[in-house]
């Protein structure tokens, strides 16, 4: 389960394919490039264990990397293209990144990132630009064979701390020194759905995002073909699957929504029937939005419910969730409990927290207290949801504990937000909430107490999002700013968002009291 291995056996056979230019990487390629950057990374002095960053777009080269990192041992953390310069930068120092490699497209958000940053050894992919060399001039000087020292490498990706600033999930485990032991997600793709080296996989999504990036890569390790765009477009993804006779892919319910508010003569124009078995994941899927695609393209749409911790995973395919709509399914490489506060489990049908017990260990890099918080007293962990589950043992998920906002496919964690708001002068107090949006799932809504009621307004909202937008990623920026005269806390200090939230969602005897700002 490795692309070099398919080198061998089908060196011409594409390894991806870019959607928007067509151009195409065989086995042959990426294992020769893959190897260069490998001899690459070990002459500035990488070794086994340490990490490199990298922070691309949807690339032509971001596979090349990927695999020379995963061949060099080298721990390889992805970084969101939506995050700003001082994100990017914070990552780069926790992550312990040796190396930082970024995209030119990206470079007015790189280049002051790791100004701020201590990365020693800076790339651009293409020309030279500034402090950043060309990646691919200085790989080229280098062998296509393989390191004398190879070693798996693997993906440390980023969550929310509990500061608001996100925190590295590690797996627990030993990794396997063999590049081509078995792939995870590679054998869950064949099991669940019947992935085999024939499979052509369309990966819609940013690829720094964990499943885009694992799956995609499972592909490429069992010697399918990715078909990967480098951006979502609706339509777009409707002609790739015709085009490249597409079987497999991964969405999100974003995806759906766009695709099924194409015009009808759009969405009936290409030819689908390549399609095999396709999965999503990443936010909740309003139950019309999945009846629709699996009345459009039959009982091919599958569900997994997982987080990037890896600790479980529920799956439900198109014929189960039929008859229990709006589950995520049931566990599969971990028992699914529902616990109360003190960590005991639940009879089904009683709403508590979600817990996996008998997963995969994990911890979250730098953060202790964040890492003994998703573990209770029986050693069972939580990605912090609030679910039930009916006597088959199918999940529902109702609520998030920590009221993490997924808008588009996109985590979003209010802190972050709330601690930048109430560092304005204008502000004394501020909850940040997921408020309904028909085609992104959730938006980001600020709730905000003034320091002077009289200054409530138009005005003061505008201020705000224009101080925010500077401070904050465009995607975690709020869409809606409203005011309230007094947020809702107990005494304690203790905030009570829901009863915020409920007001957003027209739940019944909401005591909160909104004034309109701005929408935008």
């Amino acid at each position: 389960m490795h692309p070099t291995l398919h080198a061998q056996a089908t060196p011409d056979k594409p390894a991806y394919i870019m959607a928007g230019t067509g151009e195409t990487v065989t086995y042959r390629e990426l294992d020769e490039r893959s190897n260069q950057g490998a001899h690459l990374f070990r002459a500035i002095g990488l070794e086994a264990g340490d990490g490199i960053a990298f922070f691309i777009d949807n690339h032509p080269r971001y596979y090349e990397l990927l695999w020379a990192a995963q061949r060099s041992g080298l721990r390889f953390t992805c970084i969101s293209s939506k995050l700003t310069a001082d994100e990017v930068a914070y990552i780069l120092d926790d992550c312990g990144a040796k190396a930082f490699v970024a995209s030119a497209a990206l470079m007015e958000v790189a280049a002051p990132a790791a100004a701020m940053a201590s990365c020693p050894q800076l790339y651009v992919l293409g020309e030279p630009v500034g402090a950043f060399a060309s990646f691919e001039a200085a790989r080229a000087g280098h062998p296509t064979t393989p390191i004398t020292d190879e070693t798996a490498g693997s993906a440390m990706l980023y969550s929310s701390g509990t500061t608001g600033r996100p925190k590295g999930v590690k797996r627990a485990g030993a990794i396997d020194p063999d590049i081509a032991a078995p792939n995870t997600l590679a054998t869950l793709g064949a099991a669940l759905y019947g992935w085999t080296a024939d499979s052509i996989y369309l990966s819609p999504a940013p690829l720094y995002h964990a499943a885009p990036l694992g799956w995609s890569m499972a592909v490429q390790a069992i010697g399918g073909t990715v078909v990967m765009m480098e951006n979502f477009d609706a339509e777009a993804a409707l002609r790739a699957i015709e085009h490249h006779k597409v079987t497999t892919a991964q969405w999100v319910p974003t995806h759906f929504i766009r695709m099924l508010k194409l015009p009808e003569d759009v969405r009936t124009r290409y030819d689908l029937s390549s399609l095999t078995a396709v999965f999503h994941a990443a936010a909740p899927c309003p139950i019309p939005v999945k009846e629709a695609m699996i009345a459009w393209w039959g009982p091919i749409i599958n569900e997994y419910y997982a987080g990037t911790e890896g600790n479980g995973f529920c799956v439900i395919n198109s014929e189960e969730w039929l008859a229990h709509k709006g589950s995520v399914g049931k566990g599969l490489t971990a028992e699914v409990k529902i616990c109360n506060e003190a960590g005991d489990a639940l009879p089904p049908r009683t709403e508590g927290a979600v817990f996996f017990a008998g997963g995969n260990a994990f911890e979250y890099h730098g953060d202790p207290a964040k890492t003994a918080d998703s573990i209770n007293k029986h050693g069972w962990t939580t990605l912090g949801d609030v679910g039930w589950l009916d006597e088959e043992g199918y999940l529902y998920l109702t609520d998030r504990k920590s009221f993490m906002i997924i808008s588009g496919g996109v985590n979003i964690y209010p802190q972050e937000i709330e601690n930048l708001l109430v560092g304005h002068p204008g502000v004394a107090d501020a909850a940040v909430v997921g408020a309904p949006h028909e085609e992104m799932g959730e938006q980001v809504v600020a709730v905000i107490q003034p320091m002077d009621w009289a200054n409530a307004g138009p005005e003061l909202a505008q201020e705000l999002s224009v101080w925010l937008r500077e401070r904050l990623s465009h995607v975690k920026t709020p869409r809606q700013i409203d005011f309230m005269q007094e947020l809702p806390r107990h005494q304690t200090g203790k905030l009570y968002k829901r009863l915020i939230r409920d007001a957003y969602w027209g739940k019944a005897q909401t005591p909160v009291a909104l004034v309109p700002g701005m929408r935008r």
